[in-house]
């Protein structure tokens, strides 16, 4: 049964307020350890600039010291010993859920929990025979987080470390790494709240957040009114500890209204825009907290129905939301600032081109490609024939930077960076190439998913002319008049321009 509102399911989701961040329910006696101290005053000395960032934080403020994060079981798979002390390097989620177990769940259950296994599979065709194995260390792993491996005398492989990617697998199971947000030592919420704590890894051909916010009218006022954002504030909530602008944040994880704060950026989603064909998407909470998203189009699981996640295992579902009640939680964000009609027309404005991408583009591209390896006419292999380059930018690069633009407001990343460059693609390379790869079948395979579609029925119109290319057809001649038809004076029909001039002067 799905819930009656999806602000009982925000709410739900996240048991705090939309105030301010959970309290921490553990007791204070549960840190300040004595060996703490001996830590902090060699790290003055050997690494200065950490011990400075943590006697700034939070953290020092509350008593919160390097032995209390770092301590570790000696049975722990990860565990060192270090100046008599048994600790680990890497600081996880879990161990941070120790306090902060309200955000641990939240994150736990996210999109960004799952970011290494989401390409796990998907890796090697681009960051090993693309290119090369040493850059998915350097390159995917560093925002979809790695797998880290502990050698055998409980040191971590460099192979796999340092790493801070969101979806990191940790040597205790835990999945992510807060400091990706949240920078180590300072763990400092006002970081957090920044765009840029976002744009690290949300930048580039798939994931061109960076550029779209700072394009749009949401990034102007932020760069112009930074000074009025209230960073660093306890409770950061918008229309009311804040009005400047609206960051990542605000829209993906703030509190607003009724609407509280989440460490689930994903929740309010109501459409895939990073896939060759967008679908808007049911979000499916599961009974161990894990969430998973499916089409709309698919029917919603009931209650109870076990499901596969995306690491292999399993659990149960919980509850189901809607994307119409997704997109209203982000609404319900958006009206601190705008009015309803406001926030509809644009939301409007935005589903078009979504659904423009996939029936004009998304959907024949898929046909065509599934096409052409169903009939052998291209090899299982990735990346080895051109027009799987062009198909893969299409729908990767180009038409993700399409859907962005349009969900964040940005008019040039929406056409000329995105739109505009899925059709050149499209027409330009796309479809010559795939059917180049058909030969002889290219009706069959390629033509029948566009010649019919009245999107592609402007390219049989080969006689219109327009001015954006510098040339227009010249006008079409008169047909010459006939002497002594119907209706003509014969001696006008025979004498010249000039003639009549000539006569007419002379009268």
């Amino acid at each position: 049964m799905l819930p009656t509102c999806v602000l009982s399911l925000a709410m739900a989701l996240t048991a705090a307020g939309p105030a301010a961040a959970a309290k921490v329910k553990l007791d204070p006696g549960e840190w300040g350890h004595p060996a703490g101290a001996d830590c902090v005053s060699c790290h003055e000395k050997a690494s200065p600039g950490i011990a400075r960032q943590w006697h700034e934080s939070a953290h020092a403020a509350a008593g919160v010291n390097c032995m209390d994060c770092h301590q570790a079981d000696a049975a722990d798979v990860d565990a060192i010993e270090h100046e008599g002390q048994v600790i680990a390097t890497i600081v996880s989620p879990k161990d941070c859920g120790r306090c902060h177990g309200q955000e641990y769940r939240e994150q736990e259950g996210s999109v960004h929990a799952e970011a290494y296994a989401i390409i796990e599979a998907r890796v090697p065709a681009l960051a090993h025979q693309l290119t090369g194995p040493e850059m998915q260390a350097a390159g995917c792993d560093q925002c979809h987080g790695s797998q880290v491996r502990v050698r055998g005398d409980g040191t971590l492989d460099p192979a796999t470390w340092p790493n801070s990617g969101i979806g990191r697998i940790n040597p205790d199971g835990s999945k992510g790494s807060c400091s990706s947000c949240h920078g180590r030592h300072a763990f400092s919420k006002a970081q957090a709240r920044e765009p840029d704590a976002c744009v690290r890894c949300h930048s580039g051909p798939d994931s061109p957040d960076k550029e779209v916010f700072e394009a749009s009218k949401h990034g102007m006022l932020y760069a112009a009114q930074r000074d009025a954002m209230n960073l660093g504030a306890d409770t950061w909530v918008a229309g009311k500890d804040y009005t400047a602008a609206p960051t990542c944040v605000t829209c993906h994880m703030g509190a607003a209204g009724k609407v509280p704060a989440t460490h689930d950026v994903g929740l309010r989603n109501a459409w895939s825009l990073n896939t060759p064909i967008s679908e808007r998407q049911y979000l499916v909470v599961l009974d161990d907290g894990a969430k998973l998203e499916l089409p709309a189009d698919a029917k919603p699981p009931k209650r109870g129905t076990e499901l596969a996640k995306a690491d292999g295992s399993t659990a149960k579902v919980k509850v189901v939301a809607t994307p119409e009640r997704r997109r209203l939680v982000m609404s319900t964000v958006c009206l601190e600032c705008h009015s309803k009609t406001m926030i509809q027309g644009f939301m409007n404005q935005f589903d078009d081109v979504v659904e423009l991408y996939n029936r004009k583009f998304g959907a024949p591209a898929a046909a065509i490609m599934a096409g052409l390896y169903d009939a052998g006419k291209l090899t299982p292999l990735p990346f080895d024939e051109p027009v799987e380059f062009s198909y893969w930018e299409l729908w990767h690069d180009e038409g993700a930077r399409a859907r962005h633009g349009a969900a964040m407001a940005s008019p040039n990343h929406a056409w000329w960076d995105g739109m505009y460059l899925v059709g050149r693609n499209f027409y330009s390379q796309f479809l010559p190439q795939a059917r180049a790869a058909a030969g002889a079948q290219a009706a069959a395979l390629v033509d029948v998913h566009i010649d019919d579609a009245a999107d592609h029925a402007w390219r049989a119109e080969t006689q219109q002319g327009n001015p954006i290319l510098g040339w227009i057809p010249p006008a079409p001649e008169l047909a010459p008049s006939v002497p002594n038809a119907p209706g003509t004076d014969a001696a006008a029909a025979t004498s010249s321009p000039g003639e009549s001039i000539a006569e007419e002067g002379g009268e």
